[in-house]
């Protein structure tokens, strides 16, 4: 299977739970962002400059489950910063998963080997180590050397220790798809679970600190689409974790609408909004956020914003939601998962 049983009945169920109550918006995946501090000066991040006078700020282990009750999403992804770094991150894991919630914990890799032993093995639990390359260009991409041979070798740790792994891609102008076929390959006899590939965003604080260096790098709707059209030929030789709906938006076969609220952000600030790229307001509650947006002012057409906007974290929960829905979709997405 494509995810662990449990992840998919919950989700199932959740989202069939949400649509018979008639809920008009719901979150498939919280943000949990912890802190936003790092170890890297990660060329395409905009958190480190965006939250550059909360650099400093945690939220406490009670605020951060305070939030996962909250949202009440399925899953909750941690991420950051580097949440490695995050003093309890052992704890805070293991609390959330007390919950019955699944957990993805997004990291650079570097301290795997040193916090595995806070955590245990469990379906409801996943490493997703951000790769953008093998170990020159990934190395460039996050702007020090030795970063990509600590994080194969977390990999090889969690692996060996029984735990569930995947790698998180994101692809910008420069990107070879060769070299990401490479790189899948090589991880894939590593024993990693699962990859998932996606556009780079032009965050508008990498903007405005570099401006012609984000223009250099960050991708427009129209290379975006070419692409995920060379990059299709990954989807037939790899265990992807992105849906085949998500991927034919990407390679340009049809449309789909921005679902931002299906992946909400809290962190130091409050609940982020509207979304996980764009902040115009922080809200200090959940249903603030849900319910105080006016979320048609955005989306491409409304936000100039929006316009090349392709990433996984508005656009996989439109493909869950069945937004957009054509015939067959229902099937594509089972045989996906069963895959």
């Amino acid at each position: 299977m494509r995810f662990p049983l449990s992840l998919t009945t919950t989700m199932v169920g959740y989202i069939a739970k949400k649509r018979l109550t008639r809920t008009p918006r719901f979150p498939l995946v919280l943000m949990l962002e912890p802190l936003h501090a790092c170890n890297l000066t990660c060329t395409g991040c905009g958190r480190i400059r965006e939250y550059e006078d909360t650099i400093k700020q945690k939220l406490s282990v009670e605020e951060c489950l305070a939030s996962v009750e909250e949202a009440a999403a399925p899953i909750v992804s941690i991420c950051g910063g580097e949440p490695f770094i995050y003093p309890e991150i052992g704890r805070l894991t293991r609390e959330i998963i007390k919950k019955r919630r699944h957990v993805i914990i997004c990291t650079n890799g570097m301290f795997i080997q040193k916090k595995l032993h806070e955590f245990s093995p469990t379906s409801r639990l996943t490493f997703n180590i951000h790769l953008d390359g093998l170990r020159e260009t990934h190395d460039k991409a996050v702007e020090r050397d030795g970063v990509f041979d600590a994080a194969i070798e977390g990999i090889k740790a969690a692996k060996k220790a029984g735990f569930l792994v995947c790698t998180n891609t994101t692809v910008y102008k420069e990107t070879d798809i060769n070299e990401v076929d490479a790189l899948y390959t090589y991880l894939t006899k590593l024993g990693v679970d699962g990859f998932l590939l996606s556009p780079a965003y032009g965050y508008s604080a990498v903007q405005k600190t570099n401006p012609k260096g984000a223009a250099e790098i960050f991708l427009t709707r129209d290379d975006i689409r070419e692409k995920f059209k060379e990059a299709k030929k990954l989807f037939k030789k790899h265990k992807m974790n992105n849906s085949p709906i998500y991927l034919e938006f990407l390679s340009g076969e049809r449309e789909l609408t921005c679902t931002a609220w299906g992946n909400p952000t809290r962190n130091v600030k409050g609940w982020k909004g509207p979304c996980y790229l764009i902040t115009d307001e922080h809200h200090d509650t959940f249903n603030g956020l849900m319910n105080d947006t006016d979320w048609s002012k955005y989306g491409r057409g409304n936000d100039p914003r929006c316009e090349h906007c392709m990433v996984h974290s508005g656009f996989e929960a439109s493909a869950a939601l069945g937004v957009n829905g054509r015939l067959g979709d229902a099937f594509k997405m089972l045989a996906w998962q069963l895959s």
